[in-house]
């Protein structure tokens, strides 16, 4: 990856006659002239000619011909600022502390970042060197990038004059490295220790060969030449204790990239800083974090098989012990490279977890594909900081965006893989225990959570026709529900829940219908909790079973989780969430209860199976049944796509 920099504008300054103008003249005609303007025009070096392949402007600044004012809009504008001086004239040397880094500070501010290359011009006039009392200039000013000396005469060094100005704005020696100490700076270690973590891909804290190559073809587009590897080994072995173990370590890592850039050698860890996404700041660009993503109206966003073999290989490297979940130390590691977890304390009960409420493999998976559905941006930035463009390209390739829910209506089908369900129902009609039991918990493990880890939304795969499917229960605030939009309660499938103990309770369900689902094509699931105890007779002017009848939804389903959960009532809110367009035949078939002649007909046939029948006699029966079973399914589907029309 190149610079980020779009362009370079160097901007000369300096005393008069010091040779600015003569410089640049010398640059552009390669030869000296000895009639000089006042002020050369600005100039443009397109990039195919320029060593960075970068566009640069090149502006001349003339005390003669501009006033103060413009002088200071141009150092504002300028990439870098070109001090030129006289080698052989000791005050305008003077004035490069005495006035002219003084006033660039006082334009831009103390701790301004514009790089500052010192240019020590005439030096065919004089055997003598300058750069010793230039040092200490270098020293005190930290925005002083190098010196280079030159003749604009002999055009000697005058193409380095205007690389090192290149250099200095693509590849900044501030932000990386610090003289003074002779180290790289902290956000510079901070930068390539991330880097490190994402490349050590086995996690053994070590870059083995094929990891520094596949690191170097990444980055650099050419493999590293196996005796090179070795030359380079030998290097930080010599220099740096356990900077070599069967590889290169963090340390040997660090010390690479501080012998580059004391050997001038900048442009090797911007090349690496900004393979990874930094910017001259050495913080992750927007474009890196935040590729642009359109979801429109309808659509929804889903982890693609990129996304989750990605996912499920990071999890793979921080299962340290290789029990399938991640202990609170393997999952701080795992989100080492991020600035920040991105997942608060009540993940726990959110995902399946094991019984010491560590996250396991599926899990995992399911809160990232909670997170990927819910706000698909912070999912999208994540995948970033973990590293997922060091082995794939963009993270938009992990990223599905679904059709239009609409499209799935007119086609009758669905091609998505993770459904949102809405749960509402009164206080206390069981709703926090109804979405801990899609985690297979129990009544009695749910009595032990702490009440303000619980989250508003659980998730799990739910088999629907033999294949897995996420299944999201979002509980939805009981004191937001009368309020909320068509647009906040859009979802794939409704759970409307009431206490058969609680007479009050299901007024609350049949209202929501009412105000929410009943012109809608969501289709709506009502949920008897507490089933293991007697029904009481709700105070409302219909009775459940009456209610479901009239407005032609599914008998309600009975739903108890004190011992073992009761999991076909998901199944059930799965497959109505699959088959939306199918209302009356998938639910007559999934929700409703087998008419009484099939169930006597099923165990009328399982009786003679049981009784040892010849097998012809086995095969005859079964192609009966079959043929009967085929037909009522016929009369169904045909009065149901009947009804439709």
């Amino acid at each position: 990856m190149g610079s980020f920099k779009r362009d370079v504008r160097i901007l000369l300054v300096g005393d008069e006659k010091v040779g600015k103008t003569s410089l640049i003249l010398s640059l552009v005609s390669e030869e000296f002239a000895e009639e000089v303007p006042a002020r050369a025009e600005e100039i443009t070096i397109p990039a195919d000619v320029t060593p960075e392949h970068v566009p640069t402007c090149i502006v001349d600044y003339s005390a003669q011909d501009q006033d103060e004012t413009t002088l200071q809009e141009e150092i504002r504008k300028a990439s870098v600022v070109c001090i030129v001086y006289s080698v052989v004239d000791e005050d305008s040397i003077q004035r490069l502390t005495a006035y002219w880094l003084p006033y660039l500070r006082f334009t831009l501010g103390e701790d301004h970042r514009t790089p500052v290359i010192l240019v020590g011009n005439k030096v065919d006039l004089t055997d003598i060197q300058t750069l010793e009392s230039i040092l200490p200039i270098m020293n005190d000013f930290g925005e002083v990038e190098t010196c280079v000396e030159c003749s604009a005469r002999t055009l000697k060094n005058i193409s380095e004059v205007f690389y090192y100005a290149q250099k200095a704005v693509l590849h900044p020696t501030a932000p990386v490295y610090n003289p003074d100490e002779k180290e790289l700076t902290p956000q510079a270690r901070k930068a390539l220790t991330r880097i490190f973590r994402i490349c050590d891909l086995d996690n053994d804290n070590v870059l083995s060969d094929d990891e520094i190559n596949m690191f170097q073809f990444k980055c650099f587009n050419s493999p590293l030449h196996p005796q090179a590897l070795e030359d380079v080994k030998a290097i930080v072995k010599k220099n740096v204790t356990d900077g070599v173990q069967n590889g290169i370590t963090l340390k040997g890592f660090l010390f690479l990239h501080t012998l580059f850039i004391q050997k001038g050698r900048h442009e090797t860890t911007w090349t690496v800083l900004r393979k990874f996404g930094y910017d001259d700041s050495l913080q992750l660009t927007s474009e890196y974090l935040s590729p642009k993503l359109t979801v429109a109206v309808g659509c929804t966003t889903e982890l693609t098989a990129d996304g989750y073999q990605f996912l499920a290989r990071l999890f793979d490297k921080y299962d340290e012990d290789r029990d399938g979940c991640l202990s609170p130390t393997e999952l701080q590691n795992l989100f080492s490279t991020c600035p920040v977890m991105p997942w608060g304390s009540d993940v726990n009960n959110t995902v399946c977890t094991n019984a010491d409420g560590w996250i396991s493999i599926d899990g995992y998976l399911a809160q990232w594909t909670l997170t990927t559905l819910l706000d698909v941006t912070r999912a999208i930035e994540f995948l970033a900081y973990l590293g997922y463009n060091y082995q794939n390209d963009s993270q938009l390739t992990a990223i599905h965006v679904t059709r239009d829910k609409k499209i799935d209506l007119e086609k009758r089908q669905t091609a998505r893989n993770v459904f949102r369900c809405h749960v509402l129902g009164a206080k206390s009609v069981g709703k926090t225990a109804f979405l801990q039991g899609l985690l297979h918990r129990n009544l009695r493990y749910v009595a032990t959570l702490n009440r303000q880890n619980l989250s508003n939304f659980t998730i799990n795969t739910v088999l629907v026709y033999g294949q897995d499917k996420y299944l999201m229960l979002h509980e939805v605030d009981m004191m937001m529900s009368e309020m909320l939009t068509p647009t906040e309660l859009d979802c794939d499938v409704a759970c409307l829940i009431y206490d058969v103990t609680n007479p009050q309770s299901f007024e609350f369900c049949a209202r929501m219908y009412l105000k929410h689902f009943i012109d809608s094509k969501i289709p709506t699931l009502i949920v008897a909790s507490k089933a293991e105890y007697p029904e009481v007779r709700q105070d409302y002017e219909l009775t459940p079973a009456q209610f479901c009848s009239r407005f032609k939804l599914p008998p309600a389903q009975r739903f108890t989780c004190i011992d073992k959960v009761n999991h076909d009532v998901y199944v059930k809110l799965a497959t109505m969430a699959a088959y939306p367009n199918l209302k009356r035949l998938v639910h007559m078939l999934l929700v409703h209860q087998r008419p009484l002649w099939l169930e006597e007909r099923l165990r009328h046939v399982k009786g003679l199976f049981q009784s040892g029948s010849n097998t012809y006699i086995h095969v005859g029966i079964g192609i009966a049944v079959t043929a009967v079973l085929g037909f009522a399914l016929y009369k169904i589907a045909y009065t149901s796509s009947s009804v439709r029309r």
